[in-house]
């Protein structure tokens, strides 16, 4: 059974930074794309970044204007998205998935449980 387990969530002030983490188990994930998504309440859930584990494509919201990256240890199937200058707009449950990929959720497969991220003004 795959799990995706997300950590690393919690809350910050404004420009701030944190590092989610998930780690994945269940099965080979090199040929699976890995996912960051964001739902802050009343809204849809948004894509925030990519990354494929074969080949190292990366890809990102335009929204994060170069202030996530998205990182991965194969040895350790896991990956990682580390959030510099953090703002209130980016307070969201944040949500680690693995698929095909792209910029949508239908392109995922496997999803976390997701974590809470708080931005204070």
């Amino acid at each position: 059974q795959v799990q995706l387990v997300e950590s690393g969530g919690g809350l910050v002030q404004a420009g701030g930074s944190l590092r989610l983490s998930c780690a994945a188990s269940g099965r080979t994930f090199s040929n699976l794309a890995m996912g960051w998504f964001r739902q802050a309440p009343g809204k849809e859930r948004e894509f925030v970044a990519a990354s494929h584990w074969s080949g190292g494509s990366t890809y990102y919201a335009d929204s994060i204007e170069g202030r996530f990256t998205v990182s991965r240890d194969t040895a350790k199937n896991t990956v990682y998205l580390q959030m510099n200058n953090l703002e209130p707009e980016d307070t969201a449950v944040y949500y680690c998935a693995g698929g095909l990929g792209g910029r949508r959720p239908m392109g995922y497969n496997y999803w976390g449980q997701g974590t809470q991220v708080t931005v204070s003004s």
